[in-house]
């Protein structure tokens, strides 16, 4: 056993450690769901960018920085804007209702504003395809075995999933907050390191211009063609109306602590969107014929940095897609237990039922996640995919029931059903019309559609 292996298995070991010892606290439904509705700024802002940091943000944003250069930035840092808003404007209120009217779930806010069916629709289509994010957390931890212990792809993808469960499913939100806490230590300090060694390996700024054999966007902050302005189309509405970070900020003790613990880690997540992006680029420099991309940051990180370092840093990646991974089996088995289970197939289920559906829910989507691990062909694929339909079937209806107090059913379903089906019709035919992307004919669409009915209603 490498020194490498042996520090990532006791990390592995605190983290299940930590998660059992807090999951004592767990007395029901309450606790798992939302904490207890007491999670103070701090561990608001440690199970964000817990969350944040995961897959996409590290193996993803390593890969985009080795295929394009500095461009790479814009995945984190759209993604910390997209949190800006959330703290500054969407979450503070939809964490008021949460605590006014009792809120567990995403499901519960739709449901209070758009009516049961469109609660239903939305419940089915978040868990469908949030297996993807959760296939895309599980593909990064399992490139970063596949390096250090030589594991295949499918037995790292299932042993990442192992980790995951054991403490979610003992734990929920309250466990995993201070799971979090933990695994954010090792992130920073592990990413800050990596990168300042990194950049001196490659020669500095003038490295990076001076290399042979790179795109010629390497050092173009833009990214090739408007890669900036596709990235932030696809990312800022997407971290306003994810369903499992607006369970989150469910958990809060205070507005005001939704406010400061999201916006700190909007703040953070825009500094750390550079580690992700020069690692890549040197990883480029060292390793200029990997197989895939996906395998930059780990392969930089066990052969090119000192061994200390190195383990460290794979220990901060591995965490990252740890925690991202619990916290979309949060989203899923807390969506299904409560918004399908509990709402649809037994409304007078008791509290302890409600609860233990949630955790075989957790079950069934780790199993289903590490089977979509292995479709999948890089983490970047199948973060694309959930963030795209998030957005377009979520964020006009969202916003909308944020701006206005007069909606109705069938202003929601038109909206996220309008939403999708553009977005679908216009994946078949190539991905774009007319030079305009999937994502934003579908946000287009659902507008319309939501206009559309609520036209209809004003003649009535």
């Amino acid at each position: 056993m490498t020194s490498t292996l042996a520090l990532l298995l006791v990390f592995v070991t605190l983290q299940v450690g930590v998660g059992l010892f807090i999951a004592r606290r767990v007395r029901g439904a309450a606790d798992f769901f939302v904490a207890g509705r007491r999670l103070p700024p701090l561990l608001v802002f440690a199970t964000f960018l817990a969350a944040n940091i995961g897959a996409g943000s590290t193996v993803g944003a390593a890969s985009y920085g080795y295929r394009i250069g500095i461009g790479a930035w814009w995945w984190n840092a759209s993604a910390g804007l997209g949190s800006l808003l959330l703290a500054a404007w969407a979450g503070p209120r939809l964490w008021k209702l949460a605590h006014d009217r009792g809120f567990l779930t995403f499901g519960d806010f739709v449901e209070s504003r758009y009516g049961r069916t469109m609660r239903g629709v939305a419940g089915l289509l978040v868990w469908v395809y949030s297996l993807a994010i959760l296939a895309g957390q599980l593909m990064g931890a399992s490139s970063i075995l596949q390096v250090v212990a030589g594991f295949p792809h499918w037995v790292g993808a299932l042993a990442a999933a192992a980790v995951v469960l054991t403490y979610f499913v003992a734990g929920g939100l309250l466990g995993s907050a201070w799971v979090n806490l933990v695994q954010l230590a090792f992130k920073l300090t592990g990413f800050t390191l990596a990168t300042v060694m990194a950049y001196a390996l490659a020669g500095g700024w003038r490295g990076f211009a001076d290399a042979t054999g790179v795109p010629d966007s390497f050092t173009r902050f833009g990214g090739p063609d408007a890669f900036w302005l596709t990235t932030a189309m696809l990312l800022v509405p997407a971290f306003i109306v994810s369903p499992g970070l607006v369970q989150k900020a469910y958990g809060a003790d205070s507005a005001r602590a939704v406010r400061i613990g999201v916006g700190l880690n909007g703040i953070v997540l825009m500094l750390f969107a550079v580690c992700p992006a020069l690692l890549g680029m040197a990883a480029r420099l060292r390793h200029p014929d990997l197989p895939s991309p996906d395998l930059a940051l780990p392969m930089l990180l066990a052969h090119d940095l000192p061994p200390i370092v190195g383990a460290m840093t794979l220990a901060a990646v591995l965490a990252a897609e740890i925690s991202s991974a619990d916290a979309v089996v949060f989203m899923l088995s807390t969506s299904f237990s409560r918004d399908l289970y509990n709402r649809f197939l037994a409304p007078e289920a008791p509290d302890a039922r409600v609860l233990a559906v949630a955790r075989i829910a957790a079950v069934v989507a780790g199993v289903s996640g590490v089977a979509l691990a292995l479709v999948f062909p890089t983490v970047v694929d199948a973060l694309r995919a959930f963030y795209s339909a998030i957005t377009v079937t979520l964020l006009v209806p969202v916003v909308a029931a944020l701006l206005t107090s007069r909606t109705t059913p069938a202003e929601g379903l038109a909206s996220l059903l309008s939403g999708f089906g553009v977005w679908l019709l216009v994946l078949l035919v190539g991905g774009a019309f007319q030079g305009i992307p999937a994502q934003t004919w579908g946000i287009a669409g659902s507008a319309v559609g939501y206009a559309a009915a609520r036209a209809l209603r004003g003649t009535r």
